[in-house]
């Protein structure tokens, strides 16, 4: 009988010990279940892209600065709209690596799964590598460039180093920096392909182009580009890259405060971005001229070099920024009111019309957020959106209007909408305030991308992350994407192509 108990004690114990393996087991199974169907990646991913550590598909990156000289990167579920994973075991997917203090802007390429991030704080230009969601190295360091352009080829990176007064120059086929001397220079451009490269020089109605410089183009080539009044070569003995003045003077120059330039979808066509008055010029305006001319391996060989220009077109609302769709081109800015103060427009250029009739090019002129406009982005429901900075100094604030910084405009109705959607003192308020508790106002818009295909749009907007849907400009609420620190920059990382951004 003892020995029947025992076996009895044994069986029982055996069971028990079963049944808890059997349950763990079970609760093990759930939890990978659950993860296996919350990110489930498909067996082939989207031009093969790897499957990155945060098993997010459609993230959202943001850059930001905890006090100005702390930041980092983070990374947000943009399907869920939330910065952990939906288990809440992860509470935040941080970019490994990234330290900088204030990363004010992304250069984002999904096409090559990784990106730029520039830190105006100590001027580095680190890479991201999306794949791994990490830092990958440093592609060097612009102090104090309020512009920086990367084609997608990546063979250079182009900076306007405003502090030093140098167009900064980084020729990664050769391994070798160039810094040319450019008093004043505040804006640099480049086309898609890496051929054509503009520079701006800040309050100035004068435009320079790169050339370069190959050996067996000596001593003749240089005659003709000094004798064309180069700014600069570089290096001062055997030059491999000069700055040279596009339409110097001359009735056909047609420039009036050049802010950028915009490269046609063709590649034929830089459209250059005249501020006129808004920047203290006379006339604002899209300076039509052949990119073939501008080529950096196309030598001067006239002064004035006119053979650019195409056309001028002016544009009374304004011009800071444009995008096209093949056929319009649309564009913003500000226009000066009888008061003195400036009002938001945006307006659409013929494509078609602009280099053959430009009196008429110009099909319409639509209100839109006052400020600095510096961001278009086409997005789902056939919209278009627009976001400045600075937009409380303007008529709008003025009139006690909406003066958001956010506009999204229906292609289609030809109506546009700034967002949020309040008017100042009203009963309507902003639905998710900043830590200012402003209920009126969010702030600048610094950063914008489209989450393709999901019907919203990421924002860093009066320093913290808001999103919105693209059907009819509501607001998504915010609470699971805000970031600790100061929000700047947003990019949609697995966006189809470099253009969704």
């Amino acid at each position: 009988m003892k020995n029947r108990s025992l076996f009895v004690q044994s069986l029982s114990a055996q069971i028990f010990c079963g049944l808890l393996i059997a349950v763990a087991s079970l609760a093990l199974s759930s939890c990978h279940s659950a993860e296996y169907y919350y990110y489930k990646f498909p067996q082939y991913t989207f031009a093969n892209r790897p499957k990155p550590p945060s098993k997010l598909a459609q993230r959202v990156m943001v850059s930001f600065t905890a006090n100005g000289t702390q930041g980092g990167l983070q990374i947000l579920d943009a399907k869920r709209d939330i910065r952990s994973n939906i288990q809440n075991t992860i509470p935040t997917f941080p970019v490994a690596g990234y330290s900088s203090g204030y990363p004010n802007m992304i250069f984002n390429f999904p096409e090559q799964v990784h990106g730029y991030v520039y830190s105006k704080t100590d001027g580095s230009l680190q890479i991201i590598d999306y794949s791994k969601e990490s830092q990958s190295g440093s592609a060097g360091k612009f102090p104090g460039s309020p512009s920086i352009a990367i084609p997608p080829t990546f063979t250079h990176y182009y900076a306007a180093a405003e502090a030093a007064g140098q167009l900064v120059v980084v020729d990664n086929t050769t391994g070798s920096s160039y810094g040319l001397n450019l008093p004043d220079i505040d804006k640099v451009s480049v086309n898609q392909g890496d051929t054509v490269v503009l520079a701006m020089v800040r309050n100035s109605n004068l435009i320079y182009r790169l050339v370069k410089l190959n050996s067996n183009q000596f001593p003749t080539a240089m005659q003709a580009i000094q004798s064309t009044g180069a700014a600069d070569c570089q290096p001062v003995n055997l030059p491999v890259y000069c700055i040279v003045p596009v339409n110097p003077g001359g009735s056909a120059s047609n420039f009036d405060r050049p802010v950028g330039a915009y490269f046609s979808l063709d590649g034929s066509t830089a459209y250059i971005l005249n501020c006129g008055p808004e920047c203290g010029g006379t006339t604002a305006s899209l300076t039509l001229l052949r990119t073939g001319v501008l080529n950096v391996n196309t030598i001067p060989t006239s002064t004035p070099d006119n053979s650019a220009f195409i056309s001028n077109v002016p544009v009374p609302g304004g011009v800071t920024v444009a995008l096209s769709d093949a056929t319009t081109l649309y564009v913003a800015g500000q226009q000066q009111m009888p008061d003195g103060l400036f009002t938001g427009y945006l307006s659409t250029v013929d494509l078609a019309a602009a280099a053959n009739s430009p009196s008429t090019a110009v099909t319409g002129k639509y209100p839109i957020s006052d400020g600095n406009h510096s961001k278009l982005l086409f997005a789902d429901d056939n919209t278009l959106w627009i976001g400045s900075q600075f937009c409380a100094t303007g008529e709008r604030q003025k009139l006690g209007q909406n003066y958001n910084c956010l506009t999204r405009f229906d292609r289609g109705a030809k109506t546009a909408q700034i967002i949020p959607n309040v008017t100042p003192g009203g009963a309507t308020t902003v639905a998710y305030p900043n830590t200012n508790q402003n209920l009126y106002y969010y702030g600048d818009l610094t950063g914008l991308c489209w989450v393709q295909n999901f019907h919203k749009i990421y924002t860093a907007y009066g320093g913290q992350v808001h999103a919105f849907n693209t059907a009819d400009g509501s607001e998504i609420d915010n609470q699971f994407i805000t970031v600790q620190g100061t929000a700047l920059d947003v990019a949609y990382l697995d966006a189809i192509t470099n253009a969704d951004n």
